[in-house]
């Protein structure tokens, strides 16, 4: 298939812009192929690994098609997980920019006021799990009215978790007029007869398995025995001494301990699991994209919600005893188009998890020995050297696209009668200001924040010291946020 380019799509310019400085170029495979058929409202199965670029052959359309007038969510997207629901969100927003979407993300384990106040507001796109976007459609804070279209990701694993019984009741409270996507690594048949039962003569699309592929990932095989393997790990580290490293381990347990022996070694490093608070977890996160750290160690609730494009290695500390988590986890490297390298240490109790993982990535993970003492010592002075070094992010989406943006603060809300329009109307007025200059607005009670693009924020910010809204002297700041 010739290769297209994001610019021979039918979107908007506002769409095209955001992609460019997303520098999103060539379209991926899912993509070439999702894409031109979601544009144009047909019902589609997708069996795509992660990492093959499917957030965007739905984002984009999805951004694309929303009507910004329209005050009632228009696509609702299930995810199974809350970071997967954080990434998705953050991929509509960036993909949105410019045309001014917003995308909200509902999930458990934070305060539901706060979505339902977000859920008053303007909102184009909602992004969650199916329990708590069902909790929302009960308490009648999530309006279904004008949903017209349904993406399902990682069907799969909604059925591994238990959650496709909320998917179905979910499915039966939506507008029948809709246009839905579900994507899928595999489609077992409860996910096939649930999608059979609610989709309208569905289009399949089916994706190369692109998350093994060696041709962008080197896959390593190193034997070791159990009490071995922390000195292994580091001997690793000095020899590939990787920009950023996420090492998987199968417990919580392993990870403290991992986390420990090289946070004590002065390796910059941080840890994610189950048992970490919320919040916590999405600080790590985030903090492993800014590249405040090198090292992540991780257990595999992380694998999915982490969107990075530059992991250069991928260790698996314990074998996943899922080989399909071995997709995941390896998939972290190697993507848009990068080179990575996963290195798995395997004991002899293994074997067996090794050979299904083998049977179903399709071929044999090469052996290789542990680095030579001579290698580890030859690597040691570039290894210091790096660790103490910042670690620099070349590809963080989010703050390319944020960096001409100024979100400002200003004193006063709903309890004024001040709406959306009584800011576009002001700021406009501004010279040098248009109204393709306001972004994102949202107005709570109190208080408003109003996303300035194209770099006009300290301008708006100026003008507005002595400028009124609707008649009314508001304080403006820059947004903390």
């Amino acid at each position: 298939m010739s290769k297209v380019s994001f610019a021979d799509y039918h979107v908007s310019e506002e769409i095209k812009r955001a992609l460019t400085v997303l520098k999103y170029k060539t379209p991926t495979e899912v993509q070439r192929e999702v894409i031109p058929l979601a544009l144009e409202n047909q019902d589609l199965l997708v069996k795509a690994q992660t990492g093959s670029g499917k957030t965007a052959s739905f984002g984009i359309p999805v951004s694309e098609m929303v009507v910004w007038e329209e005050k009632k969510p228009q696509a609702l997207i299930l995810t199974p997980t809350r970071e997967l629901a954080v990434q998705v969100r953050e991929d509509i927003t960036n993909i949105g920019r410019f045309k001014r979407i917003k995308a909200v993300a509902v999930y458990g384990k934070e305060p539901f006021k706060k979505q339902k106040d977000e859920l008053q507001q303007k909102t184009h796109v909602v992004v969650g799990t199916p329990g708590r976007v069902m909790d929302h459609i009960e308490r009648e804070t999530l309006d279904l009215e004008q949903i017209k279209y349904l993406i399902i990701d990682e069907a799969d694993e909604m059925l591994n978790k238990g959650f496709i019984d909320e998917v179905e009741a979910i499915i039966k409270k939506l507008p029948s007029n809709r246009t839905t996507m579900v994507f899928s690594a595999t489609f077992p048949k409860d996910i096939e007869d649930l999608c059979l039962k609610y989709m309208k003569d569905p289009t399949r699309i089916e994706i190369e398995s692109t998350g093994v592929t060696a041709d962008t990932i080197e896959h390593l095989l190193i034997e070791a025995k159990e009490e071995e393997k922390i000195s292994l790990l580091k001997d690793v580290t000095v020899v590939e001494n990787p920009d950023s490293c996420l090492i998987f381990c199968r417990t919580k347990e392993h990870v403290d301990t991992v986390y420990s022996e090289l946070d004590e070694a002065g390796y910059p490093c941080e840890r994610l699991h189950g048992g970490l608070e919320q919040d916590d977890r999405f600080a790590v996160m985030e903090g492993f994209k800014m590249g405040n750290f090198r090292y992540l160690v991780a257990t595999d609730v992380a694998a999915r919600g982490i969107d990075i494009d530059n992991v250069k290695l991928v260790i698996n500390y314990d074998v996943p005893m899922e080989k399909e988590a071995y997709v995941h986890r390896t998939g972290r490297t190697g993507r848009a188009g990068n080179k990575g390298k996963a290195i798995t240490f395997s004991t002899t109790f293994e074997g067996k998890f090794i050979n299904a993982i083998e049977r179903y990535i399709g071929f044999e993970l090469p052996t290789t020995e542990a680095p030579s003492p001579q290698e580890v010592a030859g690597g040691k002075a570039a290894f210091e050297e790096k660790l103490s070094s910042k670690r620099i992010v070349r590809n963080n989406k989010t703050a390319r696209i944020n960096q001409d943006i100024m979100k400002l603060h200003f004193n006063g809300g709903k309890k004024k009668k001040i709406r959306a329009v009584d800011f576009v109307g002001t700021l406009a007025k501004i010279p040098g200001v248009t109204a393709e200059d306001i972004g994102i607005i949202t107005i709570q009670d109190q208080m408003s924040y109003v996303d300035i693009l194209n770099g006009k924020g300290s301008i708006v910010l100026q003008a507005m010291e002595n400028t009124t809204i609707k008649g009314k002297k508001l304080k403006v700041s820059k947004a903390i946020k």
